[in-house]
């Protein structure tokens, strides 16, 4: 028996191109193609979605979809903290990266008051609200909707009253207390973002692992060195969006940055990270196999998440 449950969430509410509620579906294609049976023998538990939704007219521009990904985000929630309290290890596969700030709302729970910190692999810094937001998707909020943030200092948007109230709720799914400062957030592989967001980053000094620093320092070093940047914390979350990637790799996704780290340094990288015991939840989110050619992306997620799970299960047996 497994020592982890693969939480599937279907939700693509938050991104800007259709595509993504396809992608666990893709990676299990690939996971057959492969011969695998790692599906098979996996406790799995999947998440309601509200994709409906994307056909109904969006009343909150500033933040697209905002009442279905509450809804969302609650359901992921109940889900990681379900799981995470039973003794069992969140790996989390997820549509578009929105749902994460659920995923952070369960561990809060579960972990009662617990200091939690947060890699966040990803091409992009995710920390926009609706006062600060240029597109209104929300995939690129979940950050920011996890550590309370309004960013009122860089606002650029009078959301109305509607949209408001929506942000004011989701902010609050785990309580009235933020479950996370954004001090302890690190970043890897982060290259494009917005001045919005980089006044934050600054303002909460936020670490930074950048990809030329990966590849000076080596995988393991660098790895070592996001563990010790965490140390104050009780437990650490990792979520990784195929987008860290290089667009080499990540076709399938949908928004591509180039400069991305490969297959083999995110490989290594989640082995080096997850088989940490304070690692507690990892998550993958992001890939849109509408987007993609021959299942590229999807297969080479698949490799990425069997060695996770491979790391999982070697830090059970070490503990």
């Amino acid at each position: 028996m497994a020592e982890w449950t693969l939480i599937e969430v279907r939700s693509e509410l938050g991104a800007g191109t259709r595509g993504a509620s396809l992608g666990i579906d893709a990676v299990k294609i690939a996971a057959h193609d492969f011969g695998s049976r790692f599906f098979h023998r996996t406790d799995r538990l999947s998440v309601p979605d509200c994709n409906e939704q994307l056909y109904e007219p969006v009343r909150t521009p500033f933040a697209r979809h905002i009442g279905g990904i509450t809804e969302v985000c609650r359901n992921v929630a109940d889900s990681v903290q379900s799981v995470l309290q039973s003794g069992r290890f969140p790996l989390v596969l997820a549509g578009d990266h929105s749902s994460a700030a659920g995923t952070i709302f369960g561990l809060h729970r579960a972990l009662a008051g617990k200091r939690l910190g947060v890699v966040w692999i990803d091409a992009h810094a995710d920390l926009h609200s609706p006062y600060t937001t240029l597109s209104g998707n929300m995939h690129g909020m979940s950050l920011a909707i996890a550590a309370g943030e309004d960013n009122f200092d860089c606002k650029v948007n009078e959301p109305d009253e509607r949209t408001r109230k929506a942000w004011d709720q989701i902010k609050k799914i785990g309580g009235d207390t933020p479950p996370i400062h954004l001090s302890d957030v690190v970043y890897v592989a982060l290259r494009d973002r917005e001045p919005q967001e980089e006044y934050l980053i600054r303002k909460h000094a936020c670490k930074i692992f950048q990809v030329s620093q990966i590849r000076r320092q080596g995988v393991e070093k660098v790895a070592n060195a996001i563990l010790t940047s965490l140390d104050r914390c009780d437990a650490i979350y990792v979520s990784f969006d195929v987008d860290s990637l290089d667009p080499r790799v990540s076709q399938g996704t949908g928004t591509p940055v180039p400069n991305g780290i490969n297959e083999r340094e995110a490989g290594k990288l989640l082995q080096n990270l997850v088989g940490n015991p304070k690692v507690i939840c990892f998550e993958m989110v992001e890939i849109n196999p509408t987007l993609d050619k021959e299942n590229i992306m999807a297969e080479t997620a698949f490799e990425i998440l069997v060695k996770v799970a491979n790391s999982i299960q070697n830090q059970n047996l070490s503990n």
